[in-house]
This record gives C-alpha cells, structure tokens and sequence, in this order.
C-alpha cells in the first residue's frame, strides 16, 4: 500500500457552508486521514493522507465541495507522508 499526503488549499465561498465538516465524513468514507481548517483569509486548508486513488476522488470531490460551497481554486503539492489518527476538523 502506497500512502502520499497532499496539502491543499481551496478559495471561494468555503466557510460557513459546511465545507470542514463535509469534507471530514467525504474523507472518512473513503479512508483518508489528516485534517480541515479555515483560514482568516477565507480560505479553507486541508491535510489528507492515503493511497493515491483515495485522494484523486477526495481531490475531486475538494474541487465541488457541499451543495452550499462556490470553489474558484483548489491548489495542492504532495508531502512526505505523516500520520494521523482519523480525519478532524480544526
């Protein structure tokens, strides 16, 4: 099992329209571990670890986001991989 981290950052209107929250049981479902969290520039950062497939579809799933969100921009680069317990939201 091949396991890689990608940090992301998504732009648009991603907070307070349940985007951490979504992304948690999204990232939960399919197994990836790490964390979400806003920024103050409105901006929401996202850690996630797993197998590649996993996080193309989190990937994906990042770029449309819950039925409320607007995403203009996901952005990521892919890290050594770190451990987490689960996925939360901070």
């Amino acid at each position: 099992m091949t396991k890689i981290c990608i940090h992301c950052f998504i732009s648009g209107r991603v907070q307070g329209v349940w985007y951490r929250a979504s992304t948690q049981k999204e990232a939960q479902k399919l197994g990836i571990t790490g964390w979400a969290r806003n920024l103050p520039d409105g901006r929401v950062e996202v850690m996630a670890c797993g197998e590649p497939a996993q996080l193309a579809k989190l990937h994906a799933w990042l770029k449309r986001g819950p039925t409320l969100a607007e995403v203009s921009e996901v952005t990521y680069e892919e890290l050594v991989v770190q451990e987490f317990d689960g996925f939360e939201t901070r």
